[in-house]
């Protein structure tokens, strides 16, 4: 039987996404992409707080550097210090492609892999000249040897960290590949049938089990580490993003959502839409990995500091 999500917070999002849970401080970190504006949330008081960013903010990492994010912007990759609101970029990323970054996640090394997706002009279909990539330890950038893309999507690791995830969303199909210093040959994971969805962003569980948020149906699949759809949880959103097991014991999934496309009467009839949900797991998750390379330090000269939202 399908358990169902309940709202944690009216966000009210646009488009929320990029979901992560920070052990450490006990909150949530996440994106509304469209309003360019960074969230944090901490379920044991229910505080919520907003940071804007200078341009959409498209995914984002936890760092082992305390107090400090790595985000993945719509042009470029920088590092973010929320308590002083310091901006400091890495790298730009396609400059010159009708693209931006979309989804991404840090493997068991330390290293954050994130994708990119076509942005056509208005009209104009979606083309598949977006590309996976990986930002070492050492802040040097990699192209990853798979297909391209044109809306990156899904990625999460096993718990071993020798499997990838990852879509390209329009396709339907949820990929795997053997993980390590490169990349093995992509393999179909799993496939949707509903061609009302799509596969949005994904976590795994200390089981391994990939749990993924399927744009336009509502829900958050469980699949098992086979490929086979074990249950879901249902969202009162139809378009579900991407889910993070938080909580003390990693046991609650959140969810975060998305309003973005929808007219007055779907809005109407699903009011939650851009809410963060929550439901209890059932299994336990794992801690979110957190990216090894060094932000800056000493003195501001590349750095732009960011008025914090109240």
């Amino acid at each position: 039987m399908n358990a169902a999500a309940t709202v944690a917070l009216q966000a009210r999002n646009t488009l929320g996404e990029g979901i992560v849970w920070c052990t450490r401080e006990q909150a949530l970190y996440w994106t509304d992409i469209h309003e360019a504006m960074l969230w944090r949330y901490r379920p044991r008081d229910g505080r919520a707080e907003q940071w804007p960013m200078p341009e959409r903010l498209a995914c984002l990492a936890l760092c082992e550097s305390d107090g400090w994010l790595l985000l993945g912007l719509a042009s470029r990759l920088a590092f973010f210090h929320p308590a002083s609101g310091t901006l400091a970029p890495i790298a730009e990323v396609e400059a010159g492609l009708p693209t931006r970054l979309n989804d991404g996640a840090c493997d068991r090394q330390g290293r954050f892999v994130f994708g990119t997706l076509h942005e056509p002009p208005a009209g104009a279909a979606r083309r598949a000249i977006g590309s996976f990539y990986r930002l070492n330890a050492d802040l040097s950038i990699e192209r990853l040897d798979l297909p391209g893309v044109a809306i990156s999507n899904s990625l999460a690791f096993s718990p071993d960290g020798r499997t990838l995830y990852y879509c390209d969303s329009p396709t339907r199909t949820i990929h795997c590949c053997d993980y390590g210093d490169r990349c093995g040959p992509p393999r179909t994971f799993a496939r949707l049938d509903d061609p009302r969805g799509e596969p949005d962003g994904s976590a795994v569980d200390c089981a391994g089990n990939l749990w993924n948020a399927q744009w336009g149906l509502g829900r958050v699949a469980c699949y098992t580490a086979d490929g086979r759809l074990d249950h879901c949880i249902e969202v009162a959103a139809s378009q579900p993003t991407r889910p993070a097991f938080g909580g003390a014991d990693l046991a609650m999934l959140y969810i975060t959502s998305a309003r973005d496309g929808l007219d007055a009467a779907a809005l109407a009839g699903q009011p939650s839409a851009g809410a963060l949900f929550a439901a209890p797991a059932g299994t336990t998750g794992l801690p979110e990995p957190r990216f090894a390379g060094l932000p800056p330090t000493g003195g501001r000269n590349h750095a732009t500091l960011l008025r914090q939202a109240v």
